[in-house]
């Protein structure tokens, strides 16, 4: 795979890592920030835990997905060192791997002038990363997991979700969504933000029941377009 520096999109990345009591480390939380356009405004939005971020753009109105990159980092000295999973614009900028210089200005996230504000922390059922792992219900048949290239990743914190799905040899891109969502007393609430299959969908809201087994996570409901959907999620980490 090719080693690129920053493109423009990736390079807003550097304002997304911070000191936090005295170590070179990353808060674990989501950080926004909106851009002003002409056509309106530019939602950044930044999901950081556990050694992995992911940071998408898209717009409210009208509904637009525009990026999203994702994948594992590590903070050293005043750097940071990204190795991707994910890059939603591959195809046009080829970026696998950033090493990118930070700041910080108090408690916000700083890049050319961009102050990334960190939501207020609200722990939910769900928080953390998921794989997909099979259709349900689990009665035996094959899984996928972290040993397959070809993964769907569903991140989950402080009220914000996504799912990605893409391959890690070959970085293709097959879709991603998300927005914010609740989870409590088996019931698993979404709210669509962006989707980059169908902006027609954002606004929606989807409404599942959900059982953790262990380092599973049944997903019962309907699917985006109203087919029943039995799925099976395991825990990352």
């Amino acid at each position: 795979m090719k080693t690129h520096s920053p493109s423009k999109l990736t390079a807003l990345l550097v304002a997304f890592f911070c000191y936090s009591l005295g170590f070179a480390q990353i808060a674990s939380n989501v950080y926004l920030h909106e851009t002003s356009i002409e056509e309106g405004k530019i939602s950044h939005e930044l999901k950081i835990d556990n050694g992995y971020f992911i940071y998408s753009k898209f717009k409210k109105s009208p509904a637009e997905f525009i990026s999203t990159v994702g994948g594992f980092y590590s903070v050293e000295n005043d750097s940071i060192k990204v190795k991707l999973e994910f890059n939603s614009n591959y195809e046009d900028d080829g970026v696998t791997k950033m090493a990118i210089p930070f700041s910080t200005d108090g408690t916000a996230l700083i890049l050319n002038d961009l102050k990334f504000e960190a939501k207020n922390m609200e722990k939910q059922d769900l928080d953390g990363q998921w794989l997909f792992a099979t259709r349900g219900p689990d009665t035996g048949q094959e899984r996928r997991g972290e040993a397959q290239a070809r993964k769907t990743l569903k991140f989950l914190l402080n009220g914000h979700f996504q799912w990605i799905a893409y391959h890690t040899e070959t970085f293709r891109f097959s879709g991603s969504g998300g927005g914010t969502f609740t989870a409590k007393d088996g019931k698993y609430i979404e709210h669509i933000g962006y989707f980059s299959r169908d902006n027609s969908r954002v606004g929606a809201q989807l409404d599942f029941n959900y059982e953790v087994k262990g380092d599973d996570w049944h997903h019962k409901g309907k699917n985006s377009k109203g087919a029943p959907m039995y799925e099976i999620w395991s825990r990352r980490n």
